[in-house]
């Protein structure tokens, strides 16, 4: 059974992993050995909303570690989600939805990006934080992206 669920982890990683795209990354320690500490920009395009796109910002740790992918990424992150097209929705949207995972150490810890529908004003908030299995971090971002008033969030 343990392996079944470490299987369909790795599985859930490696899916969530495939659909980022690098948009850039700057340098902010050099490390003589292994890659220099940085701060990466990724796009995700929202699966379920055509037309609205996340650039999400965050640490990765280099150094021999950061090379050999044993290094825990530090917890700071940032989102910023934009209408970048006509907005389509497919199929009616849960009220509150993880969207997009990233994996910040080789267990246990993830940024995660959760996608909430505020009906009221007619909105998609995008909220990014990091967990662990353990103890996860109050650091947070959060962005909204207006919906056009004539064209009302279907919800579950």
């Amino acid at each position: 059974m343990h392996k079944l669920l470490a299987a369909a982890w790795l599985l859930g990683v490696a899916c969530a992993t495939a659909q980022a795209e690098t948009i850039g990354s700057v340098d902010t320690v050099f490390k003589l050995i292994g890659p220099d500490h940085k701060i990466v920009v990724e796009a995700y395009d929202d699966p379920r909303v055509a037309g609205v796109s996340c650039y999400l910002s965050r640490a990765k740790t280099g150094g021999i570690k950061g090379a050999v992918g044993l290094a825990e990424d530090k917890a700071d992150a940032a989102v910023a989600c934009r209408q970048v097209g006509p907005l389509q929705f497919k199929g009616k949207l849960p009220r509150q939805e993880e969207v997009f995972t990233e994996r910040a150490s080789i267990f246990f810890k993830h940024v995660r990006v959760v996608r909430m529908v505020d009906s009221k004003r007619n909105a998609l908030v995008y909220l990014v934080y990091s967990d662990r299995l353990i103890e996860g971090s109050p650091k947070n971002s959060v962005t909204a992206v207006a919906v056009p008033g004539d064209q009302p969030i279907p919800v579950r």
